[in-house]
């Protein structure tokens, strides 16, 4: 019988997807478990196996559609239960019609479920991990010269990472590249009428969504900025001692986990700031669900603490290296990125000294930090030297009034400044 293979929902919100790149060919026979496709929504790009066993004999959708409808049909499966299986026609209409677009780096594929293992190359396919396969292409290595240590062959992150460092290193001793082993470059549009030379490089899923739902919020949510400047030195000290004390358990605190217990806590104390605007309506939050900006190859991801205010610094810090990991590797699950009442952006990390940070909608607000500098302070009615930071609160001013964000910022910089209230 005929099985009609149907564009999936791979997350609760997902309405449609790209369909990235096939895993099989028309004639191929796949079995319960074989990756076929993989699927870009508009968070990460996800594996997705077969659950029935035959021959594919056409795939109507071609690699690198945009927008297919879940739901929609992308390929048939002849059941291997009907006696004869018919031969796949020569080509399918779509793949044969639509070229094949240049590939690019896509987001990393979070793991929703456990896949069977597949080998390592079918035919001229060649079998990798999505995340192996978006190094390879940003570093312009043919994955077909690599061997896979993983699982029946597949090729792996450490597999491209180690053919990487071989190829830096024949650079450094002489050795040429290949001429393809970098993107080409393109002149076929132009720039205000200059023929400038680039490459097209096709946005991801998650690079649309971002810049839609940015543009969306600086057209729609009017913003108001408040920045506050922070003394850290004590906050430093505590850090210290409490780092001294949670070695032993293998834990290490960052100025950011603290940092996220202390809006956590001031969303509770100021609760006219943990709210989303709703039109006719406001959602006040009775729980601090804190949104922690994570950069990726692809863009922007938001992990979450949830109800951080009644978390203890080390299960913070414990969760948050574990939400990165896991956000930089694609592993996250829809759930740990969905939601949130409000949002934290460190860019001190990087030396910037203060920055005013776009909301995430429905969220009314988010916390940008700066770094943390050296400064002349007043302390005690005498100038001194201190480590300061400068932390501006971004609001939605529909949902926000001026003197309930100024009354946020103050709590939080007593938090900071007093912080033995993060472990209390």
């Amino acid at each position: 019988m005929s099985i009609e293979l149907k564009m999936p929902a791979l997350s609760p919100t997902m309405e449609e997807g790209t369909l990235a790149r096939w895993l099989v060919k028309e004639g191929d026979t796949v079995s319960s478990g074989d990756l076929i496709a993989e699927i870009e929504t508009d968070k990460a790009t996800m594996e997705f196996e077969a659950v029935d066993e035959g021959v594919i004999t056409q795939l109507l959708v071609a690699e690198g559609t945009d927008g297919v409808k879940v739901g929609t049909v992308i390929a048939i499966i002849q059941g291997e239960d009907d006696g004869a299986i018919a031969a796949p026609k020569a080509a399918a209409p779509a793949a044969a019609q639509a070229p094949k677009p240049t590939e690019v780096a896509a987001a990393p594929a979070p793991v929703t479920a456990p896949v069977a293992a597949v080998s390592h190359s079918s035919g001229d396919r060649v079998k990798a991990s999505p995340l192996a396969k978006r190094i390879a292409t940003n570093s312009g290595i043919d994955l077909a010269g690599i061997s896979g240590t993983g699982p029946n062959g597949r090729i792996v992150k450490a597999d491209v990472e180690r053919s990487t460092k071989n190829t830096v290193s024949a650079e450094l001793f002489g050795a040429r590249p290949t001429a393809d082993s970098h993107p080409s470059t393109g002149s076929g549009l132009t720039v205000d009428g200059v023929d400038i030379p680039h490459e097209v490089v096709k946005l991801s899923n998650m690079r649309k969504t971002i810049a839609r739902r940015l543009t969306e919020s600086k057209q729609q949510v009017p913003h108001i900025y408040l920045t506050v400047d922070v003394r850290l030195d004590a906050l430093l000290k505590l850090r210290g001692e409490l780092n001294a004390s949670l070695e032993p358990r293998g834990i290490k605190l960052s100025v950011n986990d603290m940092l996220i217990k202390a809006l956590g806590l001031a969303l509770i104390q100021v609760p006219k700031c943990n709210v989303s605007f709703a039109g006719d309506n406001m959602l006040q939050y009775s729980r601090a669900d804190i949104s922690v900006a994570v950069s990726v190859p692809t863009g922007l991801i938001t992990p979450i603490v949830t109800d951080a205010a009644n978390k203890s610094l080390s299960k913070i810090s414990t969760e948050i290296a574990e939400l990165a990991a896991c956000a930089k590797e694609g592993k996250l699950q829809p759930h740990e990125y969905q939601g949130g009442t409000a949002s934290i952006s460190n860019m001190g990390m990087m030396g910037i000294k203060q920055f005013e940070a776009v909301i995430n909608p429905p969220q009314a607000m988010i916390m940008a930090i700066g770094a943390g500098e050296k400064r002349p302070y007043i302390v005690d009615d005498a100038l001194a030297i201190a480590t300061v930071m400068s932390a501006t609160g971004s609001f939605d001013h529909r949902a926000i009034d001026g003197a309930d964000g100024a009354q946020l910022m103050k709590v939080f910089k007593e938090l900071v400044e007093k912080p033995l209230g993060l472990v209390a």
